[in-house]
């Protein structure tokens, strides 16, 4: 017959405190993993918040110039010079959605976002056309391309903060 050993209290609390060290750790790591993830989130929804504001305001000034050249107030080649100007500022925005850090869960969001820029630079273009010919079919082109921009952020908007949402549950 065996003998029993008699069981070590000093090695079943060694093994007891091993144990919590790995759970403490364990939670540490997941508590961390979590918190960067927020904070990557948080992130990338500023960096995109930036840039539709810098687009905004960019499109805001355009506008106003446009409304300023329909009444008369600025010449067809200072409008044209502003055109291009705008154009250029808006197409040096499309690389900035591909600089973001994009956690996976908004990546329609982003598509989107970045579909509406691309829109809204083809209706830029065909405004430009239109200043040069006075076609207005190329301005009525310009503006269903710019609901189209318009359509787009709009859903943009929805799937992101959709995402969002489901991120906070």
């Amino acid at each position: 017959m065996r003998k029993k050993k008699a069981p070590n209290p000093k090695l079943r609390m060694q093994v007891a405190i091993a144990i919590g060290v790995i759970i403490i750790a364990i939670v540490i790591v997941v508590n961390y993993y979590l918190d960067q993830t927020q904070l990557s989130g948080q992130r990338f929804g500023d960096q995109l918040a930036q840039i539709q504001l810098d687009l905004k305001n960019e499109t805001q000034s355009f506008d106003a110039h446009l409304t300023q050249y329909k009444n008369g107030h600025i010449s067809k080649d200072q409008m044209l010079n502003i055109t291009d100007n705008h154009i250029t500022a808006v197409q040096n925005i499309l690389p900035r959605y591909e600089q973001l850090k994009t956690p996976e869960l908004f990546v329609p969001s982003l598509q989107l976002f970045k579909l509406s820029t691309e829109t809204q630079i083809e209706s830029d273009q065909a405004l430009r056309e239109w200043v040069v010919t006075g076609d207005n079919a190329t301005y009525a082109k310009s503006n269903q391309l710019l609901q189209q921009s318009f359509q787009y952020e709009m859903n943009a908007l929805q799937s992101y903060e959709d995402t969002k949402s489901k991120g906070s549950q």
